[in-house]
């Protein structure tokens, strides 16, 4: 493996997820990428779709081998960012907290609640630094990933509350009735540290 260098593929915006967007790519180059965090989930491919120049990444690995407490999040997201990404979009399977969102919805929530219990979350590891994370996800892009989901016809639901548990287990039946009672809206286990780990790196 070899680290990106200035000949290697570069890319603006990323998605992170399951293995069938690859099927949306076109002219891919996978690229081996090293990092001082250790190894991504998998090599990085990147295409395009339509004009972009898009880089994806399988977060569970290519053959769906990493359980959501083993993924090296870090590394990921470093990854990303070392080959030009500035902007990711983390699609991930949820499970609803609210009668109103059924399955085959897709829900764009704006807040998250962290319920981990292991996970490295930060690349800060000396000095008193504090990262601003009132608002974990991109304005910007939460409005263009609105708009084109509405344009095609997806259930579309803006804003929500995402609590991320460590995983692999589900939440108890009370668990979930204390999530749903505190107001939220979906549970899932990968969310998070992508998101805080993007604002440390400055990507939207």
């Amino acid at each position: 493996m070899s680290d990106p260098s200035d000949t290697a593929p570069k890319a603006d915006i990323a998605v992170i997820g399951g293995s069938g967007f690859y099927e949306l790519l076109e002219s891919v180059q996978r690229v081996e990428v090293t990092t001082p965090y250790g190894s991504p989930s998998d090599a990085v491919s990147i295409g395009t779709v339509g004009d972009r120049r898009v880089a994806f990444l399988p977060r569970h690995g290519s053959h769906h081998e990493l359980p959501p407490h083993r993924i090296n999040y870090r590394a990921n997201m470093w990854a990303l960012r070392s080959l030009g990404v500035r902007q990711v979009l983390a699609p991930c399977a949820v499970g609803s907290l609210r009668g109103s969102l059924g399955p085959g919805s897709v829900v764009l929530p704006d807040q998250l609640v962290d319920r981990t219990a292991v996970r490295v979350q930060t690349y800060y590891e000396h000095g008193a630094t504090h990262v601003s994370f009132a608002d974990p996800y991109c304005a910007s892009g939460r409005a263009a990933v609105l708009k084109a989901a509405g344009e095609a016809g997806a259930d579309v639901h803006d804003r929500g509350v995402m609590v991320v548990v460590e995983g692999p287990r589900f939440s108890t039946r009370a668990e979930s009735q204390w999530y749903a009672a505190a107001g939220w809206s979906l549970i899932n286990m990968t969310g998070h540290p992508e998101a805080v780990l993007a604002r440390e790196l400055a990507l939207c």
